[in-house]
């Protein structure tokens, strides 16, 4: 959970800073989002072939040289001179992320024989997950006031040294056949260059074109799974309308929250002058109310109303605080918007989790890996598309509203807005998404008037209470 909180906090922890990155490495406003896209989409891209990697080597072996490269590339990103150097370091860095918790899920799994244990580490696990993007939010305004943007990335060196350390100690070593069984490269390399590739052409009007061989490199990465012996992306798993409807759904969220979360602390930086202290300490609540949705309410809701209605309610009430963002104005204040950080807090911790374990519902105990990778991988690259693409559309709107003298202030609310309420159209497609492919299934009827019995893979339980049960992930 160490390694995990470490990798998620990354994602977000350079959001507060990147006013002052911009201003000192001279980024472009469409830029800047590549200092946390680069970050997601080496994060994203390469998760399965961690996940493969573990099994092959041992998922201890990758779990710490992961970290090890994660905490090596923290040190370069607080070492970096140009926008490039940022760019490059932050992608080696996501991908040390990668290998570090494509296998972390498993090894928690795999911790706990006893079925009740496991559903407590299971929850501790989500609940870091859930809260790590807005702590980063939190400790990154902090770091960057009290000392300046480059620690934000150099006080992961002291925590990744001492986690590897703690690990070589306390993980127990594991053993695999070894990397001639077969890693397929190919298939990562085509999913990291598609993915890049397509931002780039969402974040920067002038290379358009690029989508064309994005289209190219991301179907050439499907027909290769279909064809090659040890696929990374196995595609029988997307014959789960359950796998597939939970995938999806969260992509869409996660994707309106990053996007959610970079503009938000520009918002208060930019336009109403917080320090980054300040914009920091303003997102507290998001933090706060996940992480104790996220540990102490979300069991008891979905006991009480069943994990469907749950994954729906916190979706509406995520999009309700999207949409409601319109009320942040330029000459506005905190209380403009702390009812959406509120909704937004809420209806994060109580989608999240749920979320999650529905994506591990059908999963049989050899899928358990590939569903826990395919669940984190649809995280991060729905994170890099939704954060390029409504970072994208707050810039062209600020800029066109500024050409046609609006003044500046109020170009760029203007740009803020239009971003959040595509979140929110994202989040009520996530919404539509999850009301139709995970409703729950009814139990066929029993023979001789019995009453049904539910079978194993229908969504008529809650997830969570099937490891409670013992039932495999």
């Amino acid at each position: 959970c160490s390694a995990t909180l470490m990798t998620i906090v990354d994602e977000t922890i350079v959001s507060v800073a990147s006013p002052r990155i911009q201003d000192d490495l001279g980024f472009s406003t469409a830029g800047l989002s590549w200092v946390v896209d680069a970050y997601l989409v080496a994060f994203g891209s390469l998760l399965l072939l961690g996940g493969r990697i573990g099994d092959l080597v041992g998922r201890r072996t990758v779990l710490l040289a992961g970290l090890s490269l994660f905490t090596l590339a923290s040190a370069l990103c607080a070492a970096a001179w140009s926008p490039a150097a940022l760019v490059v370091a932050r992608f080696v860095q996501g991908a040390g992320a990668a290998l570090a918790a494509s296998v972390a899920l498993g090894m928690v799994v795999a911790l706990f024989d006893d079925a009740a244990a496991r559903a407590r580490a299971i929850g501790v696990y989500s609940a870091v997950g859930a809260s790590g993007a807005s702590i980063g939010l939190v400790a990154g305004g902090l770091i960057t006031a009290a000392l300046g943007w480059r620690w934000a990335f150099l006080v992961n060196v002291p925590i990744g040294v001492a986690t590897v350390l703690a690990g070589r100690r306390i993980l127990t070593p594991e053993t695999g056949p070894g990397l001639r069984a077969g890693a397929d490269a190919i298939s990562a390399l085509l999913l990291t260059a598609g993915t890049m590739t397509a931002i780039l052409a969402i974040v920067d009007a002038a290379l358009r074109p690029l989508a064309v061989a994005a289209v190219v490199l991301l179907v050439a990465f499907v027909v290769r799974q279909a064809r090659v012996a040890r696929p990374l992306l196995p595609l029988r798993i997307f014959r789960s309308r359950t796998v597939r409807g939970a995938n999806a759904t969260h992509a869409l969220l996660v994707g309106a929250m990053f996007g959610f979360q970079f503009l938000i602390a520009l918002h208060f930086q930019r336009v109403w002058g917080y320090t980054p202290a300040q914009a920091g300490l303003a997102v507290v609540p998001v933090a706060a109310g996940i992480g104790v949705m996220s540990l102490f309410v979300v069991g008891r809701v979905r006991a009480r109303i069943g994990a469907y209605r749950t994954l729906l309610a916190g979706l509406a009430l995520v999009a309700a605080g999207l949409l409601l963002l319109v009320r942040a104005r330029a000459g506005g204040g905190y209380l403009d918007v702390l009812p959406s950080i509120a909704l937004f807090a809420v209806g994060g911790g109580l989608t999240l989790p749920t979320v999650m374990s529905f994506a591990m519902e059908d999963a049989t105990g050899a899928d358990s890996g590939l569903a826990s990778g395919l669940i984190n991988t649809s995280q991060q690259v729905g994170g890099a598309f939704g954060l390029a693409i409504l970072t994208a559309l707050a810039t062209s709107r600020a800029a066109a509203l500024r050409d046609r003298g609006t003044p500046a202030a109020d170009a760029t609310v203007a740009g803020y807005h239009l971003a959040w309420t595509v979140g929110g159209l994202f989040v009520l497609a996530a919404l539509a998404v999850a009301a139709v492919t995970l409703r729950p299934r009814p139990a066929p009827a029993a023979a001789g008037g019995e009453h049904p019995v539910p079978t194993r893979g229908r969504m008529d339980t809650d997830p969570a209470s099937r490891v409670n049960a013992g039932a495999p992930l």
